[in-house]
């Protein structure tokens, strides 16, 4: 009896207890506005959301059970003294202009909702007359008076934030001027670039500036730092702590859970269109925490090297004809060369940013990415590059430490062609590492691509640093050994593997530094997909590699496959992908549009059937390679409406 009576007090106190949370679940959304205006009157109409759509937003959120919360709430859930309630939201307002007092105010005070309020100093230092607002000159009566500042502060709703003092602008960012935005562009000047520590200085003196013109202004030193545009890294986040702003907002998409940093907050952008059916479907795939890659990618792989010219005036021009096919194609993702290759072996000779190690044959991956960022409607732009295929020049000493290949004679196992350093030499992994923060400072993207040389065949790497690691690994010091013997093979490969997948990690490190929100994918060979022995050939594997990157992928080229059958070919390899649960939401089939055994273009129609299918069947996410825009091949006329068959959940 005593027993029972335990067992049922024990299903009492469980069934009383709270549910605690794992750290990863939905925790808060923040939503970011700017003006409550009607159109007609809005400084930035896109950005304008009317008074009658904000109090319908106020609304459905409260009879939705969303509760509004304040960043005094916010902390307290993270030092674990009181949980943020189910559905929380913060509502943010940036810029500071007269509206938020006339109109978004007396609703705030209404719905007793708490607000941050993101100023911006060089557009409240002045009394009266006009301020320089972007590229114009506006009116001071335009933004909130100090008057009215003071006033919402004192009510306890309103808490004020840095929107920075200058740097709510954009500054020359490459050689061909196009303006990026300021806190987090490499300032480009009289034929040089500022440094990274320079960058710094520059950024933090103007946090400092506003943080306290605010304080005394305001009467409140800014604790909230918001980043002009969402463009921020872990550089001037660290800059805004040591300015007394720990919290940093940007525009990154997802939900904020217990394991987002206070640095790097996520917002939802509110626009002029978005209706209550846009905020309900974002907000719901926000607390699903469905990742970007699991919305549909329409993607372009783009070389820049077909793009240079000697001549800078026929570069713009073949840059104009790529934003016009990009526009045209109805694609939404591009994965953009960074390198160059102009001899054609697979590996980087030389770079189109500028970097430590590698020859600049034109600082062009910057001028690209932003035009494609600014003048086409695509999302992201990813920056291919390769992980170990550079040839340094000769006298960088790294540059000797290359993948050793043991002589085989290759009949029914793979042979790379191309030269790479290696993985296993501490030397080269500096020397990549370097170039990969160099790229990441040197221009706007969204992603990483690694390029299909993450691989290592079944005779490599027999390179001396390769062959001690092997040690390590408690295996012999030598190839045919280990190839002799199963066991040690399947071991071999499975630890090559990881190898390789922790560099990739290891460099896309590097990158979020500058890049914090950055995304990954990486080629994979077919034949990994539809023949597990070739894991062993390859050094590849579709388990690890959707466990590792955001996107795999998949290189789904059966002319490159020598497949008698493209078609089974395709059915058999989405078949094999399909099989893996969740595997669909992670990979892209990128199609072949070059023969390469003949060179002739595979035709936009043929393309196209197989996009359909792969729709049809239920892929997420598709892409093909190359695009030629001198040839007008694929026609987007043709692939344009394959494409829009999948629209974004």
């Amino acid at each position: 009896m005593h027993r029972i009576l335990a067992l049922l007090l024990s299903l009492l106190m469980l069934m009383a207890a709270p549910l605690v949370r794992a750290a990863d679940s939905p925790r808060l959304q923040i939503l970011n506005y700017h003006e409550i205006a009607n159109k007609s009157e809005a400084q930035i109409p896109g950005y304008a959301v009317t008074p009658t759509n904000f109090v319908r937003q106020l609304d459905w959120l409260k009879n939705n059970g969303y509760r509004f919360v304040s960043v005094d709430d916010v902390l307290a859930d993270r030092a674990g003294k009181k949980p943020l309630p189910d559905k929380a939201v913060l509502i943010t307002f940036d810029d500071g202009y007269k509206n938020f007092y006339t109109q978004a105010y007396p609703i705030l005070k209404m719905f007793n909702a708490p607000a941050v309020l993101a100023l911006v100093g060089s557009w409240l230092e002045p009394a009266s007359g006009l301020v320089a607002y972007g590229d114009k000159k506006v009116s001071r009566d335009v933004f909130l008076s100090w008057q009215e500042i003071r006033e919402m502060r004192a009510s306890g709703l309103v808490e004020v934030a840095s929107h920075t003092h200058t740097l709510h602008e954009g500054v020359p960012a490459n050689p061909q001027g196009n303006s990026q935005p300021a806190a987090t562009a490499r300032l480009y000047k009289n034929g040089h670039y500022e440094t990274p520590a320079e960058q710094i200085r520059r950024v933090e003196a103007d946090l400092k500036r506003n943080s306290d013109f605010l304080h005394r202004m305001s009467g409140q030193k800014p604790r909230v730092m918001v980043w002009p545009y969402g463009s921020y890294n872990r550089d001037v986040a660290e800059a805004a702590a040591r300015q007394g702003m720990p919290i940093t907002f940007t525009l990154d998409d997802g939900p904020n859970t217990l394991n987002t940093p206070l640095w790097k907050l996520r917002r939802l952008l509110m626009e002029n269109t978005t209706s209550l059916a846009d905020l309900a479907r974002e907000l719901k795939v926000r607390e699903s925490l469905k990742p970007v890659s699991e919305r549909p990618g329409k993607i372009m792989h783009v070389d820049i090297d077909y793009l240079f010219d000697k001549d800078p005036a026929q570069t713009e021009r073949n840059i104009g004809l790529l934003l016009d096919r990009i526009s045209a194609m109805g694609v939404n993702t591009v994965y953009l060369q960074a390198f160059s290759d102009p001899d054609g072996n697979g590996a980087a000779d030389e770079a189109y940013f500028p970097n430590r190690h590698l020859p600049l044959r034109a600082d062009l991956f910057n001028r690209v990415s932003w035009q494609i960022k600014t003048r086409t409607p695509v999302k992201a732009v990813y920056a291919w590059m390769p992980m170990l295929a550079f040839e340094l020049p000769k006298n960088d000493p790294a540059a000797k430490d290359v993948v050793v290949t043991r002589p085989h004679a290759a009949t029914g196992h793979v042979s790379m062609g191309y030269p790479r350093l290696s993985p296993f030499s501490p030397r080269a992994r500096k020397v990549i590492r370097e170039i990969y923060e160099d790229l990441g400072r040197s221009a706007q993207f969204e992603g990483l691509l690694f390029h299909d040389d993450v691989t290592l065949s079944d005779y490599e790497d027999a390179s001396p640093e390769a062959l001690a690691a092997y040690r390590r690994w408690g295996l012999p010091g030598d190839i045919e050994a280990i190839r002799n013997d199963d066991d040690l093979l399947g071991r071999w490969t499975i630890l090559k593997i990881n190898e390789l997948d922790n560099f990739a990690k290891e460099l896309s490190d590097v990158v979020r530094r500058t890049h914090p929100a950055l995304k990954t994918a990486r080629n994979l060979y077919a034949s990994v997909v539809l023949n597990p022995r070739s894991e062993v050939w390859y050094a590849q594997s579709l388990d690890n590699s959707l466990a590792n990157y955001d996107y795999t992928a998949i290189m789904a080229m059966p002319y490159m496959e020598n497949a008698a059958d493209p078609a089974k070919f395709m059915r058999d390899l989405f078949d094999n992908v399909a099989e893996r649960p969740g595997a669909l939401d992670k990979t892209v089939f990128e199609l072949q549009a070059t023969d390469w055994r003949n060179n002739q273009p595979v035709p936009s129609e043929e393309m196209a059937d197989t996009i359909r299918n792969l729709y049809r069947w239920g892929a997420r996410h598709v892409g093909y390679y190359p695009d030629n825009p001198f040839k007008d091949h694929p026609k987007p006329a043709v692939l344009k409406g394959a494409f829009s068959a999948m629209t974004q959940p």
